[in-house]
């Protein structure tokens, strides 16, 4: 009889940390080490990560067949000394920045992993299971290929940079995944978009998606001048970087003083306030990265015929990007990985492993194989009661039929609700797992959760979480998008036009203004980022929007992570109830316990606890 073959992923030491394990191919558990150690994007060796897959499972390291990691870091070692030798006498200070870290940890990255691995397992490295590699963006694209619903399709992704490799094509066929071709280091989209949301006042690999948020409010003024001096742009969407305006491979900032003059002066301070500027650099690249990726969509369309297209990497949460590939683009359909960043990377090597270097044969589920992207921890009714007992705080127990009523009750009452159920999702979205609803009727929700809740800027958009049979009367969407990783218009039915007075508005300005009977999700050029809720997948999370659709003729509910700015979301029912006490949210339902917040005991935290997050 054959054994049972687990397999686990890593990523780590660059940024988002993961672990995810495979028993005989499938995906049984992943997780991110932020949300266990609380520190947010954290790069250390995801031990806790890995303690809950294998504690999930009931195994331990010895009855894994291997460990597979993310990258190559020689390779990655390689690039970074071509880099500097190529620029040399230039970029002394960041060579010397650079150096220490690599040769004290990630020069012998693979010691390091069975070092940790051994003080994980309490054994010597001579037991551990075998530790393989894989390339960068052939974790991409394994995690983008293999667990979609597609037997063949073309893949694409676009990222910062792997070892070498920025944007790379492959075709997946069954279980095979072959390269295509790719474009090199130091031409980069993703670097390209990192560099605007550092010159615009954002945090490099956390600020992008506020970048996307931002690009609505401004006039895309700058398309012009990022073709004509930042980038040489192909009919067939690739490029090269003209590196005289880039400061990040000799130095210790994405832009230089070029750069700077180009755009009329030095990068926004951050937490300063947010100019035309900002808005208008903001709107521009997003334009320039759309034009980029539908002309990549098409080049691979071309050369593969294939009707199906799969994508991953950091670009590939882009989700306005997205959205126009899936309205505008060559193929049938599209599938996102959704933790399409480096955590998916973890998943990625995983099953490079399953399928390449054992040779196993690939099953394709019928939606797919992410399980919802529900890969995380979960917690009983008896365990989160254990938890609230414990800190005297005030509960009501119902059946699940009374839940879903009184939790619509509250949220048609303009109620701002934390909602943990299930197991916690795998990726940098909420998904009806570990979430803050609210209704999407409500015109103050949107400034509610920004400033009282999530403590954040402004002009930040909400997701709306719609029943997947429901998204056509409210969307201009007709295929599933139940990883929130595309936008699409609100239907024109739902509309409210503005004056023209409102109309003369610029900017944040126009924040305020209802733009939809739905304007909590509705963001200032009539599109939402949307999620379809499915019953196989979140069956609770399903049947809450049902009974608000039920109660107030509305299938969406206002969907965004549970937690504040800086914070990674919560884990435990010790996380959320921490986040509700913190926070002006009205009340928490943990599994089938809810609670409210003027009934719980005093809360003895002032406001130093906002230190205990670096913004993001």
């Amino acid at each position: 009889m054959k054994s049972t073959c687990y397999i686990l992923g890593l990523s780590a030491y660059y940024h988002d940390s993961a672990a995810v394990l495979l028993r005989d191919g499938v995906i049984v558990a992943a997780a991110q080490e932020e949300r266990f150690s609380r520190k947010k994007h954290d790069a250390r060796f995801p031990e806790s990560a890995i303690r809950y897959c294998l504690n999930h499972e009931n195994i331990s390291l010895g009855d894994l067949h291997s460990v597979v990691f993310y990258d190559k870091p020689l390779l990655k070692f390689e690039r970074l000394i071509e880099t500097y030798l190529s620029y040399a006498p230039s970029g002394f200070r960041s060579f010397m920045t650079a150096m220490p870290v690599w040769m004290k940890e990630k020069m012998f990255l693979k010691e390091t992993l069975k070092r940790a691995l051994a003080d994980l397992a309490g054994c010597k490295k001579s037991m551990l299971p075998k530790l393989l590699f894989s390339d960068h963006h052939k974790s991409h694209a394994a995690s983008a290929f293999y667990p979609s619903p597609y037997e063949s399709a073309a893949v694409l992704c676009l990222d910062g940079v792997g070892e070498w490799a920025t944007t790379s094509a492959w075709l997946g066929d069954g279980e095979k995944l072959d390269p295509l071709w790719e474009i090199d280091f130091p031409h980069s989209l993703g670097l390209l978009y990192s560099a605007l949301t550092y010159f615009t006042g954002f945090r490099v690999n956390s600020g992008e998606y506020k970048l996307m948020g931002l690009a609505p409010y401004g006039d895309p003024k700058y398309v012009d001048v990022i073709l004509d001096n930042l980038l040489d742009l192909k009919a067939d969407g690739t490029f090269r970087l003209d590196m005289q305006y880039f400061n990040f491979c000799t130095g210790l900032t994405m832009t230089n003083a070029k750069f700077d003059a180009l755009f009329g002066g030095p990068p926004r301070s951050p937490e300063s306030e947010v100019t035309v500027r900002e808005m208008d650099l903001a709107a521009s690249i997003q334009k320039v990265t759309e034009e980029i990726v539908l002309r990549l969509a098409n080049t691979m369309h071309k050369e593969t015929g294939q009707k199906q297209l799969c994508l991953a990497g950091g670009v590939a949460l882009n989700c306005v990007a997205n959205g126009r590939i899936e309205r505008e683009g060559p193929f049938e359909s599209i599938w996102i990985q959704p933790a399409a960043g480096d955590a998916g990377g973890a998943l990625g090597a995983a099953q490079v492993v399953w399928h390449e270097y054992l040779g196993e044969s690939r099953s394709v589920a019928e939606n797919d194989s992410m399980a919802g992207s529900y890969l995380g921890p979960n917690y009983s009714n008896e365990e989160i009661c254990e938890y609230l007992d414990s800190v005297n705080a005030v509960y009501k127990k119902l059946d699940d039929d009374k839940l879903y009523s009184a939790t619509a009750e509250l949220l048609s009452t303009e109620n701002v609700v934390g909602w943990f159920q299930g197991r916690m999702e795998f990726g940098p979205r909420a998904l009806g797992g570990r979430s803050i609803i609210g209704d999407p009727r409500s015109a103050a929700m949107q400034s509610v959760m920004n400033l009282k809740i999530k403590y954040r800027e402004s002009f930040r958009p909400f997701a709306p979480s719609v029943l997947a049979s429901r998204v056509g009367d409210y969307f201009e969407q007709v295929a599933d998008s139940p990883y929130m990783l595309i936008v699409a218009p609100v239907q024109e039915s739902i509309r409210i036009p503005m004056t023209a007075d409102q109309d003369a508005l610029f900017g944040i300005e126009r924040l305020n203004i209802p733009r939809s009977k739905l304007p909590a999700i509705t963001h200032v050029d009539y599109s939402a980022r949307v999620q379809t809720v499915h019953e196989h997948t979140n069956p609770r999370y399903y049947r809450l929007i049902d009974a608000f659709d039920r109660l107030t003729g509305c299938g969406v509910v206002v969907n965004t992570s549970f937690n504040v700015r800086g914070e990674p979301i919560v884990s435990t029912p010790e996380d959320a109830y921490r986040c509700f006490m913190r926070t002006e949210m009205d009340c928490l339902v943990l599994e089938n316990c809810i609670l409210r917040k003027e009934e719980q005991p005093q809360w003895d935290d002032d406001d130093a606890w906002k230190e205990e997050f670096e913004l993001d």
